[in-house]
């Protein structure tokens, strides 16, 4: 092979090599899963209620061009927002009781769904989702995703959310495992967490309704009489802590209204410049590649030029050269290009922190104010709750809850 054919067969394949070196996001292949709801609405006895924690944040990504635009402040808004909208979707259903969402570490729950954002990042959404019974029995342990394009986005529907059918295979796995369940089962569930909620309150008087084994599983030991005084405070005390848990469910639901609409477009936004990033990056590496090709043609040239061609090919080189030059300039002028994208990407990045207002609760005659975010105020409910129902009985109150 002649160098000049060697020179131009190098040329072709640095920008071929270019143009495949940056791949598209992975198409969307998941089905739109339809949610599955009840075709009658079902008696009291086969409802158990469902408490979905807020969501565990997860890690941001390490790498620098992963990372882009995304921070710990978007992340806890939508540890709270994902919980919120799987909430939204389960009550649909028809399946369940009461279906609320609670800060971590909430004792009490009949059904508990706890959630972790393993990735969301406007394209990609990877949830991994476990669910349990008061008695400690692990319903079970998934990992949910799904994709979107910007087309996606473009096509969606006003107030639809891009990865819908995520929850409704959450919601869909949910009802499944509950229709396994035998009256018997929902009965000993909803048991075991009164007994559970009890314990919480005062593990002096009630540790020994319930027990708990090496595995973690929960088993019942014992019922307290229905006159029995300090079970009948209990159940006072465990409709008011429910009251105070749909108090901060409004509050979540303010902070859902308000974030659905940005959170979306942000979403939206990011991933079209995330596409429009990755298309920007293709043109610069090819860009570069050609001025790079261009400028060591004409050093071959120069290298291969006899004195009779040396005007002709010194013509050639400068030709070569300046325009590979230029090429460069371009690819670099495109990746400052591609900055401004990176940049827009982080401004998107906005915190959507949820300022809550102090909530005034008055217990017993006396009127007490909780502060801090939603689910301070309700850690605090907790500890009031404790230690007022301890100093009525004269038993010493837990601290911060059974630690089990």
């Amino acid at each position: 092979m002649s160098t000049s054919k060697y020179i131009l067969v190098m040329l072709v394949s640095t920008v071929l090599l270019a143009g495949c070196a940056t791949t598209a996001p992975k198409k969307n292949v998941a089905e739109q899963e339809a949610l599955q709801k009840a075709s009658l609405e079902l008696p009291e006895v086969q409802l158990l209620d469902v408490w979905i924690e807020i969501f565990d944040p997860g890690e941001l990504p390490t790498k620098e061009k992963e990372s882009r635009g995304l921070s710990g402040e978007i992340r806890d808004a939508e540890a709270r927002f994902m919980a919120v909208h799987l909430r939204g979707v389960m009550e649909k259903t028809g399946y369940w009781g009461a279906v609320r969402v609670v800060p971590e570490n909430t004792e009490g729950a009949e059904v508990l769904v706890q959630g972790t954002i393993l990735a969301s990042d406007g394209e990609v959404l990877t949830l991994e989702i476990t669910a349990q019974d008061a008695s400690g029995r692990e319903w079970f342990k998934r990992i949910y995703q799904a994709s979107a394009t910007a087309d996606d986005y473009r096509d969606m529907q006003t107030g639809s959310d891009s990865f819908e059918p995520v929850y409704h295979a959450i919601a869909n796995d949910l009802a499944e495992y509950r229709s396994g369940l035998t009256d018997e089962d929902r009965l000993k569930i909803r048991q075991i967490a009164d007994m559970r909620f009890a314990r919480d309150m005062l593990p002096d008087a009630f540790s020994g309704y319930v027990s708990k084994d090496e595995k973690g599983g929960y088993q019942l030991v014992k019922l307290p009489a229905e006159d029995d005084p300090a079970y009948q405070r209990v159940r006072i005390i465990r409709e008011r802590d429910l009251l105070l848990i749909d108090t901060l469910n409004g509050h979540y639901d303010n902070f859902y209204r308000d974030l659905s609409f940005p959170y979306e477009e942000w979403r939206k936004a990011r991933s079209i410049e995330a596409e429009a990033l990755r298309e920007v990056k293709k043109k610069a590496n090819t860009r570069k590649a050609l001025g790079v090709a261009a400028i060591v043609g004409a050093i071959a040239i120069e290298a291969l030029g006899g004195s009779n061609t040396r005007v002709s090919t010194g013509t050639a080189r400068d030709v070569m050269v300046i325009g590979g030059l230029y090429a460069i300039k371009s690819g670099m002028d495109i990746n400052a290009q591609s900055t401004i994208h990176q940049e827009a990407i982080e401004e998107l990045g906005i915190s959507f922190s949820s300022e809550t207002k102090p909530l005034v609760v008055e217990v017993e005659g006396e009127v007490h104010e909780l502060t801090g975010s939603a689910e301070a105020q309700y850690e605090q409910w907790r500890d009031l709750m404790r230690k007022i129902y301890a100093s009525e009985t004269g038993l010493p109150p837990a601290h911060g809850g059974t630690g089990d």
